[in-house]
């Protein structure tokens, strides 16, 4: 296992495939500490971090809102009028008889 950092204030641990399924004990201890990769044959192809720090970045920091949350925040419009003007032949009828 080799931990370095880069820009990052959590040490980034590393383990190979073949570590991580021998010694997951030692990557979930790693991974309390900052984020693991996991290697096959060298190259970084996965990451493993706390659920925590992949919510917090999945959100952006903020709590995840449902559409309906968004839509009551929305101010009241019930005082606007609204008359859009018809559009005239720009929509045609449906042919249905062929």
């Amino acid at each position: 296992m080799a931990a370095h950092s880069q820009r990052n204030p959590q040490p980034v641990a590393t383990f190979s495939s073949r570590e991580f399924a021998h010694d997951l004990a030692n990557v979930k201890r790693a991974a309390q500490e900052g984020p693991v990769f996991i290697t096959d044959r060298g190259t970084p192809t996965y990451a493993l971090m706390k659920i925590e720090d992949f919510r917090r970045l999945a959100n952006s920091g903020t709590p995840a809102r449902s559409l309906l949350d968004v839509m009551d925040s929305l101010p009241d419009t019930s005082g606007i009028e609204f008359e859009p003007p018809r559009l005239q032949g720009l929509v045609k009828s449906a042919d249905l008889d062929d």
